[in-house]
């Protein structure tokens, strides 16, 4: 089995446990809100932070999967080598969009908020945590563009 592969099926297994987590906290919550009358304190927070985590996540395996929405109506114009140079030029974007913006400033952010003991209010945990999942997803990126780039599918 390909790195490729092994790191699609690790995302995919992770993305469907953070929805099914996210799916018994949600039923908890309801149960507990609607059955025992007292709603539980930290699922609300709980919920949240697994939408942000299923969303970065889910947004990197789209990437890998090259399911994300794109507007090909002037590249359809150009014969297929054009094609294959902007779609290299793309993945280049990118890639320097999630090294930027994911990596480096999702660094920063995790490395802020983990050194000022940020936590969050409900489950007290440390709100670092939360935004690891940024720069964590700008490296999955960044690998799947570069095997892209390496091996296109053209």
């Amino acid at each position: 089995m390909s790195v490729r592969k092994k790191v699609d099926k690790i995302l995919s297994y992770l993305l469907i446990a953070i929805m099914s987590v996210m799916v018994l906290n949600v039923l908890w919550q309801v149960f507990t809100r609607f059955v025992i009358g007292t709603p539980s304190s930290f699922t609300d927070e709980l919920a949240r932070y697994l939408m942000i985590w299923v969303g970065i996540l889910g947004a990197a395996y789209a990437a890998g999967k090259d399911m994300h929405i794109a507007i090909n109506v002037l590249t359809q114009k150009f014969n297929r080598e054009t094609q294959q140079k902007l779609a290299a030029a793309v993945k280049l974007m990118v890639i320097l969009f999630a090294l930027t913006a994911m990596v480096i400033g999702g660094s920063r952010l995790v490395y802020v908020t983990y050194v000022l003991n940020q936590l969050s209010p409900a489950l007290q945990i440390p709100l670092a945590y939360v935004y690891l999942v940024i720069p964590l997803s700008g490296l999955v990126i960044i690998y799947y563009k570069i095997m892209d780039i390496l091996y296109p599918s053209f």
